[in-house]
C-alpha cells in the first residue's frame, strides 16, 4: 500500500473524473499557497498536494496507482522523457533526410509550403509570450487572468500540432537538412517550454514560469539558426 492516498489528499473520490481532480487540485493550492497571503498557508500541504496530483493528473500513472492502492501491484509507471524525445527528435531528422542532388523546385516547393507556414506559428507562439506574462504577473491567482493566459497556452499547443504536423508532410531537401534540424529541434524545445508553463498554472511555482521562458528562450535562438540557414539556399 502506497504511504499517503493521493485521492484523500485532493479530497476526492477515486473515481473521479480528470476534471473534478484538476478542480480540486487548483481550489486546495490556492488555499494554501505560501504567496496567497492567507491564514491557511502551508508548504507541507503544497508538497504533498503537488505528489498527489502528479500522479493522479497522469491516466497512466493514475492506472498504475490503482493497481498499487487496490491490488498490491508494485508496477511502477513509466514515461517519456526529454531524453527520449530529443532522440526521436534526431531519428525524425534522419528519416526525414534526403539524399542527393534536388531540383529548384523541390527546393522552393519545401521553403514555401513547409518552412514558411512553420516559421509563421512558431512565431505565433514565442512572440505573444512576455506580453501574457506581464498580464498574469497582475495577479496570478485571478481566475479571469489565469484563464486567458491557459487559454494562451491551448493556442500554443494547437500551433505546435499544425507546425509539427507541417514539418513532417513533406521530406526535406538535403541542402536544407540545416534548416530542417534547427526547425525540429525549435518545436522540442517549445513542446517541452509549454509543459512547463502548464505547470506553473496548477501550482503557482514561479520556477516553472523561468523554466519554460527559457526553453522559448533556446527555442527562438533554433528558429533564427533556420531563418540564417534558409537564407542562404533560398
Amino acid at each position: 500500500m502506497p504511504d499517503a492516498n493521493h485521492y484523500e489528499t485532493l479530497g476526492v473520490d477515486s473515481q473521479a473524473t480528470q476534471a473534478e481532480i484538476k478542480q480540486a487540485y487548483r481550489h486546495l493550492v490556492k488555499r494554501f499557497h505560501p504567496d496567497s497571503n492567507s491564514e491557511t498557508a502551508n508548504h507541507d500541504k503544497i508538497v504533498s498536494l503537488n505528489a498527489a496530483y502528479e500522479v493522479l493528473s497522469s491516466p497512466q500513472r493514475r492506472r498504475f496507482y490503482d493497481q498499487r492502492l487496490f491490488y498490491g501491484n508494485s508496477h511502477n509507471s513509466s514515461s517519456v522523457g526529454r531524453q527520449q524525445r530529443t532522440a526521436d527528435a534526431q531519428n525524425f531528422y534522419k528519416s526525414q533526410r534526403q539524399t542527393g542532388r534536388e531540383a529548384d523546385d523541390q527546393l522552393h516547393c519545401w521553403l514555401r509550403e513547409v518552412y514558411l507556414p512553420v516559421n509563421r506559428l512558431v512565431g505565433r507562439i514565442i512572440n505573444p509570450l512576455d506580453k501574457e506574462l506581464d498580464h498574469l504577473s497582475a495577479d496570478p491567482f485571478d481566475d479571469q487572468l489565469m484563464e486567458a493566459f491557459e487559454n494562451y497556452l491551448q493556442q500554443c499547443r494547437d500551433c505546435l500540432d499544425q507546425a509539427q504536423r507541417t514539418l513532417a508532410s513533406q521530406p526535406n531537401p538535403a541542402n536544407v537538412a540545416g534548416t530542417a534540424a534547427n526547425l525540429y529541434y525549435c518545436l522540442n524545445q517549445i513542446g517541452d517550454g509549454i509543459e512547463e508553463l502548464e505547470r506553473f498554472t496548477f501550482n503557482y511555482n514561479e520556477h516553472y514560469l523561468h523554466a519554460g521562458k527559457e526553453l522559448f528562450r533556446i527555442a527562438t535562438g533554433l528558429r533564427y539558426e533556420a531563418q540564417d540557414a534558409a537564407q542562404t539556399v533560398a
